[in-house]
């Protein structure tokens, strides 16, 4: 199991799975959930080696290094520690 971490809260997802559902549990808020509208940019503030590549989304959006859509990341393993 991965963890993700927002804002001092956790949840626990599965390895290689979507961060999206735990994020949004945790309180990221969400409009589109296919990486065209930008709302649920978060910054990651530790882990980002336990992420999957970004998505080509993500690469359009031509977001910072420390930022991904929490509708498109993946966790492959790990601790993911986040903000929004």
């Amino acid at each position: 199991m991965a963890t993700i971490i927002i804002d001092g809260e956790e949840k626990q997802v599965a390895d290689g799975s979507p961060i999206m559902d735990a994020c949004d549990d945790l309180g990221v808020p969400f409009a589109c959930r296919v990486g065209i509208c930008g709302t649920c940019v978060i910054t990651i503030l530790e882990g980002m080696e336990n992420l999957a590549p970004k998505t080509q989304e993500e690469e359009d959006m031509g977001l910072a290094d420390d930022q991904r859509l929490a509708c498109q990341a993946v966790i492959n393993s790990g601790t993911v520690v986040a903000s929004y």
